[in-house]
C-alpha cells in the first residue's frame, strides 16, 4: 500500500482506519426496530451510533464514515444528507438498492456496496419451489384438502420446461443452477448475451420479447431501475404463452398490477407467483388474494432463520477489508442500479 497521510479522524487517503482510531458508523433502522444483531461484534470495531429519522441523522452523521442501512427510507437519508461530512461508503444490508438510491448520493463520492449473495440460495429455493407446485398443481391439491375433496388429477412434468430468468446476475445465476439440477432449461436476459455455464443461453436485452414467447415460466430477478420498472405491462404478458407462468422475486414495480390482472383473468398467461408487489403490504381486498391461478408470499422470499445475523456478519467482513485499505466486495454501480461484479 502506498504511502498515505492520516487526516484528522484517522483515515488513510485510501480509506484504511489508523489501527489507533476506531471508525464512526451509523446503522439507519426503522422507528421502534431493535437494533440488529452482532452489534456487539461491531462495537469492538467501531463507534456505533444509531438513527431512525431525518432529526437522528441529523445528530449521527457529523464524523460518521460508514453507515449500514436496514431501513430504506430515502427521505430521511436525502433530508439529512448535508450533514454528511465524513461519509465514505454506504452498505445496503439488501440486494436492491434502489429504494435507497438518490441523486446527490449518486452523483457524490460516496461508495456503496449491497448484501449481494446472502439471499442467492434461499430465493433460488423459492423459485423452483413454486414451479414445482405449479407443475403439480399443489394450490389446487390444498384447495380440495380444505374441503375434504378427494378427487384424483393427472400433472405436468417440469422436466423440459424451458425458464426465462429476466436478470441474469447473482440470484439469477443461482436460479439457473437449481433449474438445471431438475432437467429444467434456464435462458437467461441480461443486458448483453454472454457465455454462462449456468444457463443454456444468455439472451440480450433486445431478444426479451421473442424469448417471452418461448418460455414456460418466466422468472423476474432483475433489479429495480429506469430500464426495468414497468416492465412487464401488457405488451409483455402478450408476448407469453397462454401456459406460461410469471414468477416475481425481483421488485415489485417492475410489474404493472393492474395489466397483470387483466393477463390473468384473460387467460393470456396462465398464472403468477408473487413474492413482490407495487403496493406492499397488500391491500385486503385487492384483487390478487383471491385469484385461483395465483400464489402469493409476503416479501419473504429470501430470508431464512438468522439471515439479520448473516447480513451483519457480511457487513463486518466488509468493514475489516476497509479499514485494512482492500477492495471491498458488493461494489454498486450507483449508475446502473446494482453490483455488477
Amino acid at each position: 500500500m502506498p504511502d498515505c497521510k492520516l487526516d484528522a479522524h484517522g483515515i488513510h487517503s485510501g480509506g484504511q482506519m489508523n489501527q489507533n482510531t476506531k471508525p464512526v458508523v451509523t446503522v439507519l433502522t426503522a422507528p421502534g426496530e431493535q437494533e440488529p444483531p452482532g452489534m456487539d461484534a461491531l462495537r469492538a470495531r467501531a463507534e456505533v451510533r444509531f438513527a431512525w429519522d431525518e432529526a437522528t441523522l441529523n445528530n449521527t452523521l457529523p464524523g460518521t464514515n460508514v453507515m449500514m442501512v436496514t431501513d430504506f427510507r430515502t427521505e430521511a437519508l436525502a433530508a439529512a444528507w448535508p450533514s454528511a461530512d465524513r461519509l465514505e461508503w454506504i452498505h445496503a444490508t439488501s440486494a436492491g438498492v434502489d429504494a435507497l438510491m438518490f441523486p446527490a448520493l449518486i452523483d457524490g463520492d460516496v461508495t456503496v456496496t449491497n448484501a449481494r449473495g446472502i439471499f442467492d440460495r434461499t430465493i433460488a429455493e423459492y423459485v423452483l419451489c413454486t414451479i414445482l407446485m405449479f407443475a403439480k398443481d399443489f394450490p389446487g391439491s390444498m384447495r380440495l384438502q380444505a374441503r375434504h375433496e378427494w378427487k384424483h388429477r393427472d400433472t405436468e412434468r417440469a422436466e423440459g420446461q424451458q425458464v426465462l430468468i429476466v436478470g441474469a446476475g447473482s440470484i439469477g445465476g443461482q436460479i439457473a443452477r437449481l433449474c438445471k439440477a431438475v432437467g429444467l432449461k434456464p435462458h437467461g436476459i441480461a443486458r448483453k448475451p454472454r457465455q454462462d455455464d449456468d444457463f443454456v443461453a444468455v439472451h440480450g436485452n433486445d431478444d426479451l420479447t421473442e424469448q417471452l414467447g418461448l418460455a414456460d415460466y418466466v422468472v423476474i430477478a432483475a433489479p429495480l431501475t429506469p430500464q426495468t420498472e414497468g416492465l412487464f405491462n401488457a405488451k409483455a404478458f402478450k408476448s407469453m404463452r397462454n401456459s406460461a407462468r410469471l414468477i416475481n422475486i425481483g421488485r415489485g414495480p417492475v410489474v404493472k398490477t393492474d395489466d397483470l390482472i387483466d393477463a390473468l383473468k384473460s387467460g393470456e398467461i396462465a398464472g403468477a407467483a408473487l413474492d413482490v408487489f407495487e403496493e406492499e403490504p397488500l391491500p385486503a381486498d385487492h384483487p390478487l388474494w383471491d385469484m385461483e391461478n395465483v400464489i402469493m408470499t409476503a416479501h419473504m422470499s429470501g430470508d431464512f432463520i438468522g439471515w439479520k445475523r448473516a447480513l451483519t456478519d457480511q457487513f463486518l467482513d466488509n468493514l475489516d477489508r476497509w479499514q485494512k485499505g482492500q477492495e471491498r466486495f458488493n461494489l454498486v454501480d450507483k449508475k446502473l442500479g446494482y453490483a455488477s461484479k
